[in-house]
């Protein structure tokens, strides 16, 4: 069982986040756990193999709440169980990463967006590099192995020299996982259609993914990259990939199981009124496929052949043969992320673009 936590509470609204948060509802942070946890004890559990808490901003909130939530998983989880939790560099304290420490989470993953200063302002975060440095310290600290960075490209501020100096950073915190985003105009943002603070260049993200791998990242989806031994893969999101079947919890939350998804309300004082509805979308075959398709070539999971049709699978033959895929034990595997969505699309053609 795989199982995603929303935390819509932030210290201050990111001018590109268009995740569900709000930096102006703390009055609400008691009724809002007080809601989760009567919708995780509504909800059948079995074995708990991920965690993931997001947000928002998970470390904006005091450890004691997680301990009464973590309660009620206890008995589901093991040592295998991968549990992780978003934080901001400038509000996870050494306390907090203790605590959080204590009642088995095993996995961070730092906000951290850039080493920048000027770039940090630009994107509106609220901490420094020094932050960043000093929380990732403190996580070690705190007994955290498995530590992840969050960083953000294609800004108008990037550059191969900026780049440069943005891996430096990372490679001297000794991380064992990056995850670096491409800065999208989301609709609903300051940033929205804000062409000129964007710098989408193909060639600056390929010198990114050569530099990440040569300090010891491998990429195995188009924005994460893990350290090889220990593995540093999070197995949460490969969970996604796979098209496994996980639970959303709280308010934004969306969960899948077999062919359909559910949406919680996406407003958390609907949501403390009645955190147990849920929207259900269903998806046909071809939905799924689809999904299969997009989510397989941007990844290390690949499409299997015998999801393919005969024309597909003719399609498919033609990128292996312009080295552009390759086919292993009946899986075929993309060599380029970033034509992920061009060859989902050569290959079947219903598949439409947002």
């Amino acid at each position: 069982m795989h199982i995603y936590i929303h935390i819509p509470f932030c210290a201050k609204k990111c001018p590109y986040c268009a995740f569900g948060s709000s930096d102006k509802e703390f009055n609400l942070v008691d009724e809002y756990f007080n809601a989760l946890s009567f919708e995780i004890k509504n909800r059948p559990l079995s074995k708990i193999s991920t965690i993931f808490v997001g947000g928002g901003t998970p470390s904006v909130i005091k450890s004691s709440y997680y301990a009464k939530i973590f309660k009620l998983f206890e008995k589901f989880l093991d040592d295998d169980s991968e549990i992780t939790f978003e934080a901001n560099p400038n509000s996870a304290n050494l306390k907090w990463l203790k605590d959080l420490k204590d009642i088995g989470v095993n996995r961070i993953s730092f906000g951290t967006q850039s080493f920048n200063e000027k770039k940090l302002i630009f994107l509106g975060r609220n901490h420094t590099k020094f932050d960043t440095i000093k929380a990732v310290e403190n996580a070690k600290l705190a007994g955290f192995k498995n530590i992840n960075v969050d960083l953000i490209y294609a800004t108008k501020f990037d550059s191969k020299k900026l780049l440069e100096d943005e891996i430096l950073n990372l490679k001297q915190l000794e991380l064992s996982h990056i995850s670096a985003y491409s800065l999208i105009l989301e609709k609903n943002t300051k940033f929205e259609d804000k062409k000129s603070y964007q710098k989408d260049s193909v060639n600056l993200a390929k010198f990114l993914f050569k530099k990440l791998e040569e300090i010891g990242f491998n990429q195995y989806e188009i924005s994460n990259f893990a350290k090889v031994n220990p593995s540093g893969v999070c197995k949460h999101n490969l969970a996604y990939w796979q098209g496994k079947n996980y639970i959303g919890f709280g308010a934004y939350s969306v969960g899948f199981k077999d062919n359909k998804r559910f949406y919680a309300l996406k407003d958390t004082k609907s949501y403390i009124k009645n955190p147990n509805f849920r929207d259900v979308e269903s998806l046909n075959n071809n939905d799924l496929k689809l999904e299969r398709l997009f989510l397989g070539f941007r990844s290390i999971v690949g499409v299997n052949e015998n999801l393919l049709n005969k024309t597909e699978l003719k399609k498919a033959q033609i990128l292996v043969d312009e080295n552009k895929l390759f086919l292993k034990n009946g899986v075929f595997y993309n060599k380029n992320y970033l034509l992920a969505d061009e060859i989902a699309l050569f290959i079947n053609d219903s598949f439409t673009l947002n």
